[in-house]
């Protein structure tokens, strides 16, 4: 099984990986008389300016931002940085100051090439409150359970880069974006907080989102939420290269091959993560009479409500939840995986379980419940050996969990 699902795994990711789809854009870059730039940022921000580098884009000087332990050597006139991911930290500052300095007074004659990734917006921020309470605020709406879209609504407008302010600082050049996604739904402007990208946020969104979150704020913070961000950009080009969807796709493709019959169900699953592996439980328990291979798949990004004080990540805590409910079915397997090779502030990517997971767990002395309302997953994973470990992938587009009747 273990074996199964790190090829499944493996083959699916590698497909998502944002090579192909960089040379390809490389080819459609304008033409301009003066210095070419590149800027990379995200988990995917060393793997994306490989490739641009390797399809032949020849920059005056670049600057990759990308998560500790996410690059991969050297690359010819382009400073690398690693930075705090998912908290910023004072590398995100250093790394996102010399990213506005190097763009500063360009000409219309220039052309900025931004290879933006997810991981995006805490790795790039120049914050116009201390570092501190940005940390804080980062930290409050996470443990509250608040989507990507919610944090990015409020990252905002509390940055100098977010919101479209980075691309309104390299006018009058030209910006080309190559985005990889890892927002459902694709929004460029949610993508890495959309630093050269209009905003289609409001702050009547943002201030909706602090009450709602009950979050505590400086006086300074609530000021600048009622500041609006950028609407209107003339000097962009934008192209999204990669996405769930592709992932959900390859995945289905390999298992086809498996002999199974597939099902995407969804690329915008975004609820909490044990609720999912509850609800994919349920579905296995009902499916589990079957007699031929079924696969569903669900694509999207799930959240973690921080209860305890353990290590984990929202797959983790999916696969795990799941565990319970399926105990004694034989014929099923759940996977749930991110893209990245890093689900939350851990080594793994996400875990895997079966009917036999729940006894294994019982027989190494773990108390199913104790591990899950303290959030511990990964320790009981790693107890029972049902870790999925890829390591840095050089992409991110969400995560896709999979439900098998085999």
């Amino acid at each position: 099984m273990k074996r199964f699902v790190d090829t499944l795994v493996k083959e699916s990711i590698d497909f998502c990986l944002p090579d192909k789809a960089v040379a390809r854009e490389i080819k459609n870059l304008p033409e301009v008389k003066g210095k070419k730039i590149l800027i990379a940022i995200g988990k995917a921000g060393y793997q994306m300016a490989k490739a641009a580098i390797d399809s032949g884009f020849v920059c005056h000087k670049g600057l990759v931002i990308t998560k500790y332990g996410h690059s991969k050597g050297d690359l010819e006139n382009i400073e690398i940085i690693e930075a705090g991911h998912p908290i910023s930290d004072e590398n995100t500052i250093r790394a996102s100051q010399y990213a506005y300095d190097m763009t500063e007074s360009l000409s219309e004659d220039d052309l900025v090439l931004m290879l933006i990734s997810g991981g995006g917006s805490a790795l790039f921020e120049l914050p116009l409150i201390n570092l501190e309470e940005i940390q804080d605020i980062n930290d409050q709406l996470l443990k509250k359970g608040a989507n990507i879209v919610e944090i990015n609504t409020i990252r905002k407008r509390l940055s100098k880069v977010k919101g479209g302010r980075f691309a309104n600082h390299i006018r009058p050049a030209r910006v080309y974006n190559i985005i990889l996604s890892d927002v459902l739904g694709n929004r460029p402007d949610m993508i890495a907080s959309g630093p050269t990208y209009v905003d289609y946020s409001t702050s009547k969104e943002a201030q909706k989102l602090i009450d709602l979150y009950d979050l505590d704020l400086s006086t300074k913070a609530k000021s600048l939420v009622k500041e609006e961000t950028i609407k209107d950009l003339s000097n962009t080009q934008t192209k999204i290269s990669g996405s769930v969807d592709d992932l959900c796709k390859k995945a289905g493709e390999i298992l086809e091959k498996e002999g199974y019959d597939v099902d995407i169900l969804t690329s915008t699953l975004a609820c909490e993560a044990r609720e999912a592996g509850f609800f994919l439980a349920a579905i296995a328990k009902s499916q589990s009479k079957r007699k031929d291979k079924k696969a569903y798949i669900f694509g999207g990004e799930t959240l973690v409500h921080l209860r305890g004080p353990g290590k984990g990540g929202r797959n983790q805590e999916l696969a795990f939840a799941s565990m319970r409910d399926i105990d004694g079915l034989e014929n099923v397997r759940i996977i749930s995986f991110s893209s990245d090779g890093s689900d939350g502030p851990t080594d793994a990517a996400g875990g895997f379980v079966d009917g036999k997971s729940f006894d294994k767990l019982k027989e190494k002395n773990l108390d199913y419940n104790h591990i899950l309302a303290s959030n511990n997953t990964y320790e009981g994973l790693k107890a029972i050996d049902q870790l999925i470990i890829t390591g840095p992938t050089g992409t991110n587009v969400n995560d896709v969990s999979i439900l098998l009747i085999n």
